[in-house]
């Protein structure tokens, strides 16, 4: 069993076998083992429209890294029980929480585990979706797919090509959901980091 931390209720982890998928209802911060992890803890105070959220509208909530301790959960879960993090390429909680910045293109080793840096994309996102990864193990990671696909749409309107450069945007639902290839080779991660520990 793999457990699917800070997941969609209805997502791409509720369909596959094996999985023991932890959406917003159940809480995550509450994972205590014994299974591997794949954690998609909430990126939108971690980024940097985060920041300008938070100067533009205020509130203690809309405070930058204010997740309410989600992402220092899931970095938690990963350290104790193997398995990898996902995040927005980027994300400032790399920062806060004293984590290496990826390479593009590579597996870096780091103090506690091992980063790289992906395109979803790649595994057939429609946004280039830049992403972060944090994996810890004693097996080393298998090669993420380190293509830099040009995709059709993107997220959000912060392109700043003007309204003729900018793509399709994607609704929320549809920039959150992990690509099903992707959601597999992150499942392959964290079954390595179980299975290698054995």
């Amino acid at each position: 069993m793999i457990a699917a931390l800070f997941v969609q209720e209805s997502g791409i982890y509720s369909t596959l076998p094996d999985v023991e998928i932890w959406p917003e209802r159940l809480d995550a911060r509450l994972y205590r083992g014994p299974f591997a992890v794949v954690a998609h803890p909430p990126c939108q105070r971690w980024g940097n429209l985060g920041a300008i959220n938070y100067i533009r509208h205020g509130g203690v909530h809309n405070r930058p890294g204010n997740d309410g301790g989600c992402f220092a959960s899931a970095l938690a879960s990963v350290r104790q029980w193997g398995g990898v993090l996902e995040h927005p390429a980027g994300s400032h909680a790399w920062s806060t929480f004293r984590l290496e910045s990826p390479t593009s293109g590579r597996w870096t080793r780091i103090d506690m585990g091992w980063t790289c840096e992906v395109w979803q994309s790649a595994y057939g996102h429609k946004a280039n979706k830049k992403t972060w990864l944090y994996y810890n193990g004693i097996a080393t990671p298998a090669d993420a797919k380190w293509d830099r696909v040009r995709a059709s749409h993107q997220v959000g309107f912060q392109d700043q090509r003007g309204k003729d450069g900018n793509k399709p945007t994607l609704s929320g639902r549809e920039a959150n959901a992990t690509p099903p290839e992707f959601a597999h080779y992150l499942i392959s991660l964290a079954r390595s980091a179980r299975l290698a520990a054995r």
